[in-house]
């Protein structure tokens, strides 16, 4: 999944959910539910999520919504295996990548 956000320090919660496609709403529950998610707070109560959040918003995000785990599954697989999933996420991202990038000059041609 590629997310279509300018490379910065700190993601309001509006612009993560709009990049993921999904509700805010959603985002602060998985928040809650996923021990791995911790998003910086303002003095407000503003979410401000850092590059590795997204990154393990995309995981989660892969496990609940493209592989159709449910929450526990996604949980219990984050805890046993995380280092297999993650690297197989990030090959995974990779090749998604490239066929992106391969498509577009298809298109150019």
């Amino acid at each position: 999944m590629h997310l279509d956000l300018p490379e910065k320090r700190y993601y309001g919660i509006g612009e993560v959910a709009k990049a993921f496609g999904v509700n805010t709403s959603l985002i602060r529950f998985w928040e809650k539910e996923f021990d791995v998610l911790k998003p910086k707070k303002n003095a407000k109560g503003n979410r401000k999520f850092t590059p590795e959040d997204l990154k393990n918003l995309k995981l989660i995000y892969y496990l609940v919504k493209e592989r159709g785990f449910t929450l526990d599954g996604a949980k219990t697989h984050l805890k046993e295996d995380k280092q297999k999933t993650l690297s197989n996420f990030e090959i995974i991202t990779k090749l998604e990548s490239v066929k992106n990038q391969l498509i577009k000059i298809k298109h150019q041609l």
